[in-house]
Order: structure tokens, then C-alpha cells, then sequence
């Protein structure tokens, strides 16, 4: 992939379109909406859209979009048997409040874009209408497709009901990009195969005859069952799967009793399954369920298991990792690419990677010399004072743009 890019033919963003996505950006961090309920967020961006003479598609749930860009001559995307590269942005925001104090803080109380949807949605959206600028100048020779996704914070993620909707149709590779607040913004973070791991959720109901504390041995102890299972299950399956694949059930809640000297009828354990390799985690269910039925029978309690499956991981293609790391070593220079690790976080963008080819890259929303500061807290997606320097925005539009013009070189 040596082949280079001239500024102008990378589709160099314009100041004024910059500081319109900075206040598109700001506008839908402003008003977040959560997973299916996309409504503004969709009508905002399908605006804008065809206000750039394009014809998105409300995807069938009512929220999220699709968009075609053809080159100069075609009718729709795909004509003679090109394949479509598509582009993926996410649209909802997590039920947190923002805890930030700048002009753009949520308006709505308890939700907030701590994930960095509002960047990605506004760099697709601006890599759209710069690739429509180029088709009309006759500059762009292959169809893009732009995908705005609603729910990805919503396990098993909205990106099946996007795929369900026909997004994939004639697509050959997929792109995306995820905020990272510990990569300089200037700089995306790579990594070729998996970028992400598997995530699943796990409801675990235990009952049985409850009693008094001073006659434990007539009862089924709950509140000891309902312990060892959450000591007793990590440590099982710790001794059942190759720890190289990386399997981990943690717990984030625990619900029983109401006093003190009561032994309870019911518990309830919530947690999470991650899992680093794709094998493991397709065998992940029949061994959790396993492990949870041998400790739960020890102590004589009843069970049920809710085992909600969520994400595979991201596994990055290694030729589409290549496209993005050469388009953006073209416009920005071989040091704004840097080796990221797999992350334990989850992310949908994987289903559509057990469909096409794709890769997706970290981009770097931390403002420069920011993590030396002496005594800095450490900034984290999912957190209600999360923020990005917006000169992000800029980046990944010109990375993404890059990467299409190249994609189509690359393609007879």
C-alpha cells in the first residue's frame, strides 16, 4: 500500500465544514438520546444529508440511517459489480448524567454521549458530505456507503437490526471508529485481529426455604449460595478454558434479604462474561450455565440463568487494518499511527465483521500533552466527565475519506 495521496485529492476538510461539525457535534451532545430512541439525533443527521443532495433511508426500527454515495454516472451503489465500502457510525448515548461544566452539557437530565457516539456519528456524517463534494466533481470512481447505527450500547447491540434492514447489501469492506481518550488526538491507535472482546450478560436467580439465622441448617442458606456462586463460578471456569482465551465473569450486583437475622428465599447476581478469543466465547454459555448449576446444587438452592449473549469481539481484517494505517500515514505521516492492545470492552460493530471484512481504528480524542499533567486523573469512556478535543473530528473525517479514495485505487 504504497500508493500516496495529495492533500487535495484526500478530500482536506474546509474550515468552514470544520467548524459546522464542531457544532453539529456540540448539538448532539447536547440532546443525547439512548438506544431506539434515536428520534432528533436520526432527523438532525438525515437533514443535513439531504440538504447535501443525498437520499438516506430511515432504517426499518425508525431510528439510525443509511446513505449511498455514487459515483458520477451510477444509478445506485454497486452498479458493475463494484463492491461498496461502507462506513459505520453509532448514534445513541448511556443513561449517566453529565457531570461536565462547558457549554455544549447535556440538556437532558441522567444521559449523556460518554462514549463518544456524538463524535463518531459527526465524523461519518462529515466524511459523507465531503465524498458527495468529490462525486460531484467526478472524483470519487467506487460507491460508499454511509451506516448510522442506532443501540450499540443495547446488548446484543442495534447493529443486527441494522443488518437485518439490508445495510450490508453489496458491501465489500466496513470501516469504523471508536473515541479513545488515551490516544492523542493527531493519532489513531491499530491493532490487526481482535481489537475488542466478547461480551455477554449474565442474571442468575438462586431461591429456596428461607428461615431464621439461628437455624441455618433448616433452611437453604441463600446468602452463603448466593456467595460461593460468586466466588466459587470465576474460579471454575478459571480451570476449565485455556486462560490465553482470556474468560472472565464479573459481578456488578447482588440482591437479597431484608434483615438481619433472616435467612432469604431469593438472591440475585448480575454480571458480565468477556471473553478474548471468538472460540471461547461461543462456548462461553454451556460453560457458565455448568458451572453455575454445580455450585448452586452444593448448597441445595434452586436456580435460574438468564445468559443474554452480546457482542463477539472485533476482529480486525488484516488487509483493511493496512487500508486505514495507510491512509492515515498519507495525510498525516507515518507517527500518527500507533499500536493499540485488545481491549475487554465490548462493541457491535463486530456482527457486521462476521459478515464482510472490515477493521476498525482507535481514534485519539486526548488533547496532546494532556496525560502528563502531574496528578491528572485518568479520562475513561463511560464516565459523566468524559470530553474530546474536537480537532478530532477533523482527523477522522480526512482519515476516513482517505481511506475510501484509497480503497477504490486499490480496487480494479
Amino acid at each position: 500500500m504504497s500508493q500516496q495521496l495529495s492533500p487535495e485529492s484526500a478530500g482536506v476538510l474546509s474550515d468552514a465544514l470544520r467548524r459546522e461539525l464542531i457544532a453539529v457535534r456540540r448539538d448532539l451532545h447536547m440532546h443525547p438520546e439512548l438506544g431506539h430512541q434515536e428520534v432528533r439525533t436520526t432527523a438532525v443527521i438525515k437533514e443535513r444529508l439531504e440538504r447535501a443532495g443525498l437520499a438516506p433511508r430511515v432504517l426499518d426500527g425508525g431510528t439510525g440511517l443509511v446513505c449511498d454515495i455514487h459515483p458520477t454516472g451510477d444509478a445506485r451503489a454497486g452498479r458493475s459489480g463494484r463492491p461498496v465500502l461502507a462506513l459505520r457510525a453509532d448514534l445513541d448515548a448511556l443513561p449517566i448524567p453529565d457531570t461536565k461544566t462547558v457549554p455544549y452539557r447535556s440538556t437532558i437530565p441522567g444521559r449523556a454521549h460518554a462514549c463518544g457516539h456524538d463524535v463518531h456519528t459527526t465524523v461519518v456524517l462529515g466524511t459523507g458530505l465531503v465524498l458527495a463534494g468529490l462525486a460531484a466533481r467526478g472524483e470519487l470512481s467506487q460507491p460508499v456507503r454511509l451506516i448510522f447505527q442506532p443501540a450499540e450500547e443495547v446488548l446484543p447491540g442495534g447493529a443486527t437490526d441494522a443488518i437485518d434492514s439490508g445495510v450490508l447489501d453489496g458491501v465489500g469492506r466496513i470501516l469504523a471508529l471508536h473515541c479513545d481518550p488515551k490516544v492523542d488526538a493527531g493519532k489513531i491507535g491499530l491493532k490487526s485481529g481482535p481489537i475488542t472482546s466478547a461480551c455477554d450478560r449474565l442474571e442468575i436467580r438462586l431461591s429456596g426455604d428461607g428461615g431464621h439465622t439461628a437455624r441455618p441448617h433448616l433452611t437453604t442458606d441463600l446468602v452463603t449460595a448466593a456467595a460461593r456462586v460468586i466466588t466459587d463460578v470465576p474460579a471454575l471456569l478459571a480451570r476449565r478454558v485455556d486462560t490465553r482465551a482470556g474468560l472472565a465473569v464479573t459481578w456488578g450486583k447482588l440482591t437479597t434479604g431484608h434483615a438481619s437475622n433472616v435467612i432469604p428465599q431469593r438472591a440475585e447476581i448480575s454480571g458480565t462474561m468477556r471473553c478474548l478469543e471468538l472460540s471461547a466465547w461461543r462456548d462461553a454459555k454451556d460453560l457458565v450455565e455448568e458451572a453455575v448449576g454445580e455450585v448452586a446444587r452444593l448448597h441445595q438452592a434452586k436456580y435460574e440463568i438468564d445468559y443474554i449473549r452480546g457482542v463477539p469481539p472485533v476482529v480486525n481484517e488484516p488487509q483493511v487494518t493496512s487500508l486505514l494505517a495507510a491512509a492515515m500515514t498519507s495525510r498525516y505521516g507515518a507517527d500518527a499511527v500507533e499500536p493499540t492492545e485488545q481491549s475487554l470492552g465490548g462493541e457491535d460493530f463486530s456482527w457486521y465483521l462476521e459478515q464482510v471484512p472490515g477493521a476498525m481504528a482507535r481514534l485519539g480524542v486526548r488533547p496532546p500533552g494532556d496525560g502528563d499533567r502531574p496528578g491528572a486523573a485518568p479520562r475513561d469512556i463511560h464516565q459523566g466527565d468524559f470530553d474530546v478535543d474536537e480537532s478530532a473530528i477533523g482527523v477522522g473525517v480526512e482519515l476516513l475519506t482517505s481511506a475510501a479514495l484509497l480503497d477504490a485505487a486499490q480496487r480494479p
